[in-house]
């Protein structure tokens, strides 16, 4: 019997082993941007969890979710990510929670990846810290305010801001409330729209909600506003 020789029998090994080349037209899934899922525009207590997880997904040039992609957190001196870095999902997505600094006012969570270059990507979300008294003025919003300054409806509350003549600001308004000083506010809250020459739609609360819920309610507004409340260039709503 006639002996193969081994260099021979390992090329026939070898074609009959060799991988079926990719399908034409199939390119590799790279990452490409990082977005945002869910999870920004949140406020909670100082030091205290965010009520809902914060959610980014990574995509590659056609929008495809990406596996397996490195996503880290950066945020700001007191707050704190659990988990602070880790991989994407099946679905491209990971998911953190984030608990608030120990100042009051907005704060950036900023998520970042690598592109397939290596270039670094990053998604920015605008969450807010609450104080004692902000907490309180939120409670307030949900139980009074609310329903017509909200534009959004929930499970638990439709908003009416559609059946009204005139539309309430939502309290993230910056733009407008901004302009209306800390005593304007709590005047228009006390004794209602018409105290300054706005609509009577605005019912006054003076006789229901105290000086203190009153001021609670006026911090919570300036916590909230969208742009960032800032105290100079005020000027008077009455004006």
């Amino acid at each position: 019997m006639k002996r193969i020789s081994p260099v021979i029998l390992a090329i026939v090994l070898l074609a009959c082993t060799k991988q079926a080349p990719a399908p034409s037209g199939a390119k590799p899934t790279t990452a490409a941007a990082i977005v945002e899922v869910s999870g920004g525009k949140q406020s909670g207590g100082l030091g205290a969890p965010l009520s809902d997880p914060i959610v980014v997904q990574v995509n590659d040039a056609q929008g495809t979710a990406v596996q397996g992609a490195l996503v880290a957190v950066r945020l700001p001196s007191g707050a704190v990510a659990d988990p602070a870095s880790g991989v994407t999902d099946s679905s491209g997505q990971f998911t953190t929670t984030v608990s608030a600094p120990g100042v009051s006012g907005h704060f950036q969570v900023v998520a970042t990846s690598t592109d397939a270059s290596g270039k670094s990507m990053e998604i920015k979300l605008d969450e807010i810290g609450l104080g004692y008294e902000q907490i309180l003025g939120r409670q307030l919003n949900v139980q009074y305010c609310a329903r017509c300054h909200d534009p959004e409806s929930t499970a638990e509350r439709v908003s009416n801001m559609d059946n009204l003549d005139t539309k309430p600001h939502a309290f993230t308004e910056g733009d407008t409330l901004n302009k209306i000083s800390d005593t304007d506010l709590a005047l228009i809250i006390t004794r209602g729209g018409p105290a300054l020459n706005k609509s009577g739609s605005m019912p006054p609360y003076g006789y229901t909600l105290s000086k203190a819920e009153i001021q609670a309610l006026v911090s919570y507004i300036r916590a909230i506003a969208d742009p960032p409340y800032k105290q100079s260039g005020m000027v008077y709503a009455n004006k």
